[in-house]
């Protein structure tokens, strides 16, 4: 399978609306975005893919950070010491933000939501100083942990929430990353057993491509995957077998 970025897909556009709109605000100190959605939509990846091309700062966040804590690892990813008072941390950090005009990414952001936010305060106050474009991502339910911070939530420029995929986006992804021919037919299956989720999409992709270089295929259709499992159903912990041509 390719390894390459899909951006040609519904939940692409909508992120590229939202750096559009953080980019385009009225309130400077409005400089940050939101990115939720339920886990596999693919939000990961696209910040990832978007950190590097823009030259951002990308941390995952760990459930033992503090602010201290939080500020370390940024002065460690922007390679600049982070010995000291945090006072003197922060300032340095603030400095090459603001000069370079840094963007910062972080993931999983439910996790600096404990002892009142305090982590989330610490990134205000270097995107309140530095007017440096933040993107928060997190699951669906951190929209509301954090909109009773109105000192943050009121720094939310636009809030961004991925959907499943769409059989489109799925032909798409199939296009772009197989390195065999996935047949409409197939295309439909692989987008009706995932469910729209990124993750179920390339595992499938990966199996179907496997599954017709073994037979010397260049192209596959449902009736080829007969018998074999597409998707591993996380949820009932079973594999779903693709019984025959058009089974369901």
């Amino acid at each position: 399978m390719k390894k390459i970025f899909v951006k040609n897909i519904g939940n692409y556009e909508r992120f590229r609306t939202g750096i559009s709109a953080v980019e385009g605000r009225g309130a400077i100190e409005a400089s940050m975005m939101l990115l939720t959605s339920p886990a596999g939509y693919g939000k990961s990846q696209t910040v990832d893919y978007w950190a590097v091309r823009n030259s951002a700062a990308y941390l995952r966040a760990k459930v033992e950070w503090t602010p201290h804590y939080f500020m370390t690892e940024l002065a460690e990813t922007l390679k600049i010491d982070s010995r000291g008072r945090a006072k003197d941390v922060f300032a340095r950090i603030a400095g090459v933000l603001g000069s370079q005009q840094i963007p910062l990414v972080i993931d999983e952001v439910e996790h600096c939501m404990r002892d009142n936010a305090q982590v989330l305060e610490a990134v205000r106050d270097l995107s309140d100083l530095t007017e440096v474009m933040v993107i928060l991502v997190g699951m669906e339910q951190v929209q509301n942990k954090i909109s009773r911070h109105a000192q943050i939530s009121s720094r939310i420029a636009k809030v961004v929430e991925f959907g499943p995929a769409s059989y489109d986006d799925v032909g798409e992804f199939c296009r772009s990353l197989a390195e065999v021919e996935i047949a409409p037919d197939l295309v439909s299956e692989i987008h009706r057993q995932s469910a729209g989720r990124v993750r179920e999409i390339l595992n499938a992709i990966a199996t179907v491509e496997r599954a017709a270089k073994r037979n010397g295929a260049a192209k596959a259709a449902l009736a080829d995957m007969a018998g074999q499992t597409l998707i591993h159903d996380w949820q009932t912990r079973r594999p779903r077998v693709i019984k025959s041509a058009g089974a369901r």
